[in-house]
């Protein structure tokens, strides 16, 4: 049978949008979120034999993330709906056939561009979809044709990695680096993947830490509100923590506050996230070392930094390297793809973490890029709940990251997942610290949907 045989060609797409209301506002950068739409699909793909599969794809629409912008929010939602829709309505009539990752690297190489400078044709400047957006609108689509190519094959997704099912090695899809010549993901993918994983909770610029910071408007839904309720309730032992960026003097003190609270409560590690607001690598340099002087066991416990610098990478080209040279420094908004983080790891980032929803076959081709280059992974949220939850801790798994998985879904909409949860409990609740995925069967990604008894709305779209 050769590699031919098993490639496959798209044929539909239902297009499903949920809506989904937080029980806490989520603070991202400038913005404070109450609410977030998840974009979900359904696509058919065809083997060449005529036989067909369906798989499904998830992700939260998170405007504030991969959007940062004056353009006022509802915009920037509906834009990111049309244009998910325009891809939807593209790629039933695309022709291009091969293994799920290889549809998905021709899609985003030489037409989703297109499909964006067509879309921001029509749009004033300051309102144009940006290349990140773009990539989460389509994330969906590639993450449904990798599950649907995994159930025409009856195979799970990560075993489709290889020289069995790719027609192309990592050097076609790496701008022929010779590095990569003879190679597939498989090869930089955890030779058993875990089924239980740490995960880390976010703790936000507004949660409330002390009850002094309680002002009487926190839901009473039966979830904690306290960070200690979430640490205990949960068995939490890894806490990343949201600081401004732009205010040295606060973020100092809410790395002290934090980290006390994490000896307190025997909590292990601690990660900062630093929101992309830092121009300068003495500002990060700076509380780092007063920490290691002031307060050595929380500096101990701090595994890693985030992204503390802008998004664009090629606009602001810091040497990065006095960071990294303190703590593994990862890059989270500017990895777009992995010429990003080839990019970055020049400039001396040492890390990458890795989201689903920049596409699945984006976040392999990072992984196998970083880790031939020695960079550790990290597997970060973008809130994901519902489906888009499994492909994202499949893919913590199967990387192999410096500590689990981020996943705070649980924080902010615990009920949207419902459904799922019954399936697959240890996925949608942390209990004594871990995340467990051992529900997850079957070929694809496992998500079991049959027996996952959600109520969808009228597709907005199907072919």
């Amino acid at each position: 049978m050769s590699h031919h045989a098993k490639a496959a060609r798209i044929k539909e797409a239902s297009l499903y949008f949920l809506p989904i209301e937080m029980r806490i506002p989520l603070k991202f950068g400038a913005q404070v979120l109450d609410s977030v739409t998840c974009a979900r699909v359904r696509v058919v793909i065809e083997g060449m034999d005529g036989k067909t599969a369906d798989g499904w794809g998830e992700t939260p629409l998170a405007v504030a993330w991969v959007w940062p912008s004056p353009v006022p929010y509802e915009e920037r939602l509906t834009a990111l709906q049309d244009f998910t829709l325009a891809i939807a309505r593209d790629l039933p009539g695309w022709a291009a056939t091969g293994h799920a990752m290889e549809l998905g690297h021709d899609f985003i190489e030489h037409r989703l561009h297109v499909l964006q400078d067509t879309f921001n044709a029509n749009r004033r400047p300051e309102a144009h979809l940006p290349h990140l957006a773009a990539l989460v609108c389509f994330s969906l689509f590639d993450l449904a044709v990798h599950d649907a190519y995994g159930r025409l094959h009856e195979r799970p997704v990560y075993e489709t990695y290889g020289p069995e099912f790719l027609s192309r090695d990592l050097a076609d899809f790496l701008e022929g680096d010779a590095a990569f010549r003879g190679k597939y993901p498989v090869d930089f993918l955890a030779k058993k993947a875990p089924k239980k994983l740490p995960v880390w909770h976010l703790v936000g610029g507004l949660d409330a830490i002390d009850p002094a910071d309680l002002t009487g408007t926190e839901p009473d839904d039966g979830y904690p509100v306290l960070l200690r309720d979430w640490i205990r309730g949960d068995g939490l032992d890894c806490l990343k923590i949201k600081l401004r960026g732009n205010d040295q003097a606060w973020d100092h003190d809410r790395m002290v506050k934090i980290g006390a609270i994490a000896r307190e409560e025997g909590v292990t590690w601690l990660t900062a996230d630093f929101n992309c607001t830092v121009t300068e690598p003495a500002y990060v340099n700076e509380i780092l070392d007063r920490l290691k002087d002031e307060d050595p066991v929380t500096w101990q416990k701090l595994l890693y930094v985030e992204q503390p610098f802008p998004y664009d990478l090629e606009a602001n080209r810091i040497d990065v390297h006095s960071v990294s040279a303190r703590k593994p420094l990862f890059m989270d908004e500017s990895a777009h793809d992995w010429r990003f983080v080839r990019l970055g790891h020049g400039l001396g980032w040492s890390g990458v973490a890795l989201k689903t929803c920049k596409t699945q076959t984006g976040a392999l081709l990072s992984l196998c890029w970083a880790k031939a280059r020695g960079m550790t992974l990290m597997v970060q949220d973008l809130t994901n709940p519902m489906l888009a939850q499994i492909p994202h801790f499949l893919l913590a798994a199967n990387a192999g990251t410096i500590m689990g998985v981020e996943s705070n879904g649980m924080q902010f909409y615990p009920e949207a997942s419902a459904p799922e949860r019954r399936v697959h409990p240890g996925l949608y609740r942390r209990q004594e610290g871990v995340l467990d995925g051992s529900t997850l069967s079957g070929p694809g990604f496992g998500y079991r949907v049959e027996e996952i008894a959600r109520e969808l709305p009228e597709p907005v779209f199907q072919s």
